[in-house]
């Protein structure tokens, strides 16, 4: 029997500081629920005849394709639109493509730039509308990232996660917020230029207060990750700040993840995991490493045993369709 909050009925997601600590929590035991069951080989039907509009302004592996298996694994389906394959913010003004969308799906994914923009979806579509990514904040990521954590450790508490790298991007920004509502301790590792802004700390600071766990910036990786249990990183360039690439990979060279900063943690040998949202710069194969080597983490720490990054990206799928279903089913029929 599956079970999930009546509260998330019909509900959209922008951002994790919407969600009562409980809700967030409750959709990641949802995930589990559901991962389980198709692992067990069922396939159900929570979203029959449900449809779901995919607009994507920026390109996406995990996203996409765990959006679209998500609402097909329960019966639902999922329609992929790009800038050129609608009118979206160009002939026609977001608002309006709101309500025609809104006629037509049950609910509708959006990745892409502003925040804004995926809020004025949901106040005009008249459906829930689920943020897949924009410029501010990730939140579906992070709850595939709790979920990988529960799974690994067996619980989320007396746990430390350290985000090293890039501390003021949507991931970091989503990240923090959900370690202080999961009541889990949260370290930023940036240099001063790319810490966390001011205001997203502050919102996270008070949620961590009233769970009695901490949150802390530190310029010094080293010392910033000592006794951290899950070491997180992302890209050193997001999507839109391909200029910035040179400036960038020079300002974060020292907070790169490689075994020497796993070592730091105190923790190797012990409770200790590494992840990643991906895609990764991790080797030199890519368009990207040719020239530069590796940026944000070594091969060896991406291909040892402390690295779940595979877990968590099918992990994606799992609560992406946790959402889904919990805005959209019915649970009376189960």
């Amino acid at each position: 029997m599956l079970s999930w909050m009546d509260s998330l009925k019909g509900r959209s997601l922008m951002r994790l500081k919407s969600l009562t600590d409980a809700e967030m929590l409750d959709l990641v035991d949802l995930a589990a629920q559901l991962k389980a069951r198709r692992r067990a080989g069922t396939r159900g039907d929570l979203l029959r005849r449900r449809n779901i509009a995919l607009i994507f302004e920026k390109s996406s592996t995990r996203t996409r394709n765990s959006s679209i298996i998500a609402a097909r694994d329960e019966g639902g389906g999922a329609e992929y639109l790009t800038r050129p394959d609608i009118h979206f913010g160009k002939k026609e003004s977001v608002k309006d493509t709101a309500r025609v969308l809104g006629r037509i799906y049950d609910g509708i994914l959006f990745r892409g730039f502003s925040q804004q923009t995926c809020e004025e979806l949901a106040r005009w579509s008249g459906v829930p509308v689920w943020n897949g990514l924009t410029d501010d904040y990730h939140p579906t990521q992070i709850l595939a990232d709790l979920l990988t954590v529960k799974e690994t450790f067996g619980s989320l508490d007396d746990c430390t996660v350290a985000y090293v790298g890039d501390g003021r991007n949507n991931v970091a920004n989503s990240l923090m917020m959900g370690c202080a509502k999961a009541g889990m301790r949260y370290v930023c590792c940036a240099p001063r230029e790319l810490r966390p802004d001011e205001a997203v700390l502050a919102e996270a600071e008070e949620v961590a207060r009233r769970n009695g766990v901490d949150i802390r910036v530190s310029e010094d990786p080293h010392a910033g990750v000592k006794g951290a249990n899950v070491i997180y990183t992302d890209v050193w360039v997001s999507m839109g700040e391909e200029s910035k690439t040179a400036e960038r990979v020079k300002m974060l060279r020292p907070y790169q993840i490689n075994m020497d900063l796993m070592r730091a943690t105190g923790n190797i040998g012990g409770k200790l995991m590494f992840l990643h949202c991906l895609p990764a710069f991790h080797d030199f194969n890519t368009e990207v490493t040719k020239d530069t080597g590796a940026l944000e983490v070594t091969d060896e720490v991406f291909e040892s045993e402390y690295s779940k990054v595979f877990d968590e990206s099918e992990n994606r799928m799992h609560t992406i369709k946790a959402l889904f279903v919990s805005a959209l089913a019915d649970r009376s029929q189960i």
